[in-house]
């Protein structure tokens, strides 16, 4: 055949055979003794620039020459073709589905394959979809970038459980699935006669090398697409390596030692060891989670502040779990742990019960002693056998009483449990279950004290005689913790019963083996629960708030840029390093107190986000209306106070 000159010049390698609607492509070979083998082989066939392909839908005719490559050729007196794609990769889409098809005709499974047209032709993509696996494959042959990929993986992932990304070549996209998933999967095609042979790879972070096999060798079950590097993977899928982030700020610590670490936990790792803290950065309320640290080192004692060093990281994945990642702390003296928040408790040590030694005789009663105490005396049985543990609780002092009661709480919510008042004090010696409803308010308090945000209160877990009220005095306890709100409630009210059930379930997350997740501290609403008459002091009161509050509305959130947040965040750094050093960071001059209070007040309402309350006190607003020039001259000015306190 003779070429018709001046139609159409390009050297068209792919095709569909049979008609325009075809999806059955071919590649036509480029060496004139393959293709007249080729005719011979396959004399019926017909040639057509398909719409599968991108083409216009006419008929082409193979040309053959000895001095140049053969090449498909549009037969004269068509239309105009606007196709783009015309080598021998052209048509890798429809040999993808084509042998996907075959795959799932061999094995009989159920499945749909199709091919995808992202904007630029129809062989954008082909997609496998097994509904029994409730899998997805997506073969991507377009280009894309991460945003493209993160729409096209939720709007692919709507209706199943996985979906599996195979790219053609190596990129960013395939580097991020690496360190999200561990492995990444691949497909190359290979021109062999008239065919492109598919061939699927596997890559992940123990073996980076790809490992291919051909996708004939491959086999669909009701858990995908198995080649043998991908089987190897699912067996034993590596754990991919956590998002880190540097932490900006000083952060202080406590370790939490009753809570257990997290179970197969996605932060655990090689050389490192995950324990339960509660974690307080700068200028943030406490948290409670892990702690990733150097497994060659011994945990330091719980009842101890401790801040990180330098490096401290955030590890986090993409669900919102997240870590604290430290190679370094160093201890607080007391002073500076006391101001953290943090001493105390939660890590209070547990002292053991001290058991005293049966008396040869009864000591006298002081004669200024109480009556109800020396009745108690008088009938006191010997020590009963705390049942639950196998110890003699003996006679506790109040802080030992505290200790027990609180651990004898921890352990019902690590379980699920409630008690009741008479069952708690009953293990903690003969003058508690006489207690008075003040006396046990005061030891209930001490139980809970601090409280924290992150903290459930353990009160919540007691009841009554009954088992269907919360003890009585619960109402006194949340106001002796400070709870917000706590005294516009009534002992008795609803909201008080919702308040504690809501205390109740939190407890019994945060103590869980493994931790659960725990919802917020419900906020005491007094107004909606105990409506009553305003005196006329109280509405006094209330009109000055409002008109307080009309005044802090106007006052809005400092406009800075991250560079000046940077700046201020360094300045108070570099100030505080230098009170520690000088020795004055525990007695600090009132011009060094005054700079830092008020730039950190400002660091916090200038960061994204923030929450600006109502009312404002004098002190916030002045530092919300502060410029950054005016900090930092403040900040310096404290510095050169420090220097000559040292000098």
């Amino acid at each position: 055949m003779s070429p018709v000159l001046g139609y159409d010049h390009r050297l068209v390698q792919t095709a569909v055979v049979g008609d325009a609607y075809s999806d059955h492509p071919v590649i036509l070979p480029m060496d004139a003794g393959e293709l007249d083998a080729w005719r011979r082989r396959h004399p019926g066939y017909t040639y057509w620039c398909g719409y599968e392909l991108g083409g216009c839908g006419s008929k082409l005719s193979d040309r053959l020459y000895h001095d140049k490559v053969c090449h498909f050729a549009h037969q004269p007196g068509g239309p105009t073709c606007g196709r783009s794609a015309v080598g021998e990769s052209s048509a890798d889409h429809l040999f993808i589905k084509r042998g996907l098809r075959d795959l799932l005709g061999r094995d009989k499974q159920r499945g749909t394959v199709e091919s995808r047209d992202l904007g630029s032709s129809p062989g954008g993509a082909v997609d496998l979809h097994l509904p029994a696996a409730r899998r997805r494959l997506r073969f991507q042959l377009a280009g894309l970038d991460h945003r493209g990929w993160r729409a096209a993986d939720l709007a692919l992932g709507d209706d199943v459980d996985e979906v599996d990304w195979l790219f053609g070549t190596d990129g960013t996209l395939t580097r991020e699935l690496l360190a999200r998933k561990g492995y990444s999967l691949r497909f190359r095609l290979e021109t062999v006669g008239g065919e492109r042979r598919v061939h699927i790879g596997a890559q992940s972070y123990a073996e980076l090398e790809v490992r291919w096999s051909r996708l004939e060798d491959c086999r669909i079950t009701p858990g995908g697409l198995m080649a043998p590097a991908i089987e190897a993977i699912r067996l034993a899928p590596p754990r991919p390596k956590p998002f880190a982030f540097p932490v900006d700020g000083s952060v202080v610590f406590a370790l939490d030692p009753e809570a257990p670490a997290p179970d197969n936990s996605p932060f655990a790792a090689e050389g490192r060891r995950l324990v339960m803290a509660y974690v307080k950065a700068m200028d943030s309320p406490v948290v409670r989670t892990a702690l990733s640290l150097p497994d060659d080192t011994d945990l330091p004692p719980a009842q101890h502040v401790y801040r990180a060093g330098d490096h401290a990281r955030l590890l986090v994945q993409e669900n919102g779990a997240w870590a604290l990642q430290l190679d370094r702390y160093v201890r607080l003296d007391a002073a500076k742990a006391a101001r953290t928040g943090l001493a105390g408790d939660p890590s209070e040590p547990h002292t053991p019960p001290v058991v005293q030694p049966p008396a040869v005789k009864a000591p006298p009663q002081p004669a200024q002693q109480s009556q109800r105490v020396r009745s108690v005396a008088a009938r006191t049985p010997p020590p009963a056998v705390d049942r639950a543990k196998g110890k003699d609780p003996g006679v506790l002092s109040r802080s030992q009483a505290a200790v027990r009661a609180r651990e004898l709480l921890r352990d019902a919510a690590r379980h699920g449990r409630t008690l009741r008042w008479a069952n708690l004090a009953s293990r903690l010696g003969a003058l508690y279950p006489d207690m008075s409803e003040k006396e046990r308010a005061g030891f209930l308090i001490e139980i809970d004290t601090p409280l924290w945000e992150s903290k459930p209160v353990l009160t919540a877990l007691l009841w009554d005689r009954n088992w269907q009220e919360p003890v009585s005095c619960l109402h006194a306890v949340v106001v002796g913790l400070g709870v917000a709100n706590a005294q516009s409630v009534q002992a008795g009210s609803s909201v008080l019963r919702e308040w504690a059930d809501r205390e109740r379930d939190r407890a019994f997350a945060v103590h869980a083996s493994p931790p659960r997740p725990v919802r917020p501290r419900m906020p005491l609403k007094g107004a909606q629960a105990d409506a009553h008459v305003l005196t006329r002091k109280q509405t006094r009161k209330v009109n000055a708030l409002v008109g307080r509050i009309a005044v802090t509305r106007n006052v809005k959130a400092p406009v800075s840029t991250p560079g000046d947040r940077r700046r201020v965040s360094d300045a108070i750094a570099s100030l505080e390093e230098k009170a520690a050093r000088s020795g004055t960071e525990s007695q600090m001059p009132a011009q060094v107190h005054r700079a830092l209070q008020r730039s950190r007040l400002w660091l916090r309402y200038a960061m994204p986000g923030a929450h600006i309350p109502d009312p404002l006190s004098n002190q916030d607003r002045q530092a919300i209306r502060t410029s950054v020039d005016g900090l930092l001259q403040s900040l310096k000015a404290a510095e050169g106070r420090l220097d000559d306190d040292t000098r």
